[in-house]
């Protein structure tokens, strides 16, 4: 199957996989995440190329996950990048990714970033959860079943 066909999926996870799976896309989420906002900026903590940072942003901006905001620099206007809600809504899924990336894929003495609370200190993880009782879910805690047409 051709890699831009999954954005036409009617799959929950095959449209955001054919909007994030490009893999500077993930990256460039993180520096904004970590406060990341003016093009220089992106290409100077990424060591990224201006083609391909210019494409990344459009098509964040062209989604919704990102908007355009104007400020002053040295009298001219310029533009940095800012999350709308609908980008700052992958906040869970970076961090589900990142916590499975450290468990998973960083050897045990290369040290990373940590994430705090910052009203208490405490350490930062994603959770799947129960709607209705709030208790913690894996896979084997969940049934699939298929959505039912209310057309008729």
């Amino acid at each position: 199957m051709p890699y831009a066909s999954f954005a036409s999926m009617p799959c929950a996870l095959g449209r955001p996989a054919a909007l994030l799976g490009e893999r500077w896309t993930l990256l460039l989420l993180r520096q904004i995440f970590l406060g990341t906002r003016r093009f220089e900026d992106f290409q100077t903590t990424m060591a990224i190329s201006r083609s391909v940072l210019t494409d990344r942003l459009n098509v964040l901006l062209q989604e919704g996950v990102l908007k355009r905001v104007p400020y002053q620099d040295e009298g001219r206007t310029r533009h940095e990048y800012r999350l709308t809600e609908k980008g700052r809504d992958l906040y869970p899924v970076l961090m589900a990714l990142r916590t499975w990336g450290e468990k998973w894929m960083a050897p045990e003495e290369e040290e990373s970033f940590h994430l705090h609370h910052r009203d208490c200190g405490g350490g930062v993880r994603a959770k799947v959860e129960c709607t209705d009782c709030g208790a913690e879910l894996t896979a084997r805690d969940v049934q699939v079943t298929a959505r039912v047409n209310s057309d008729g």
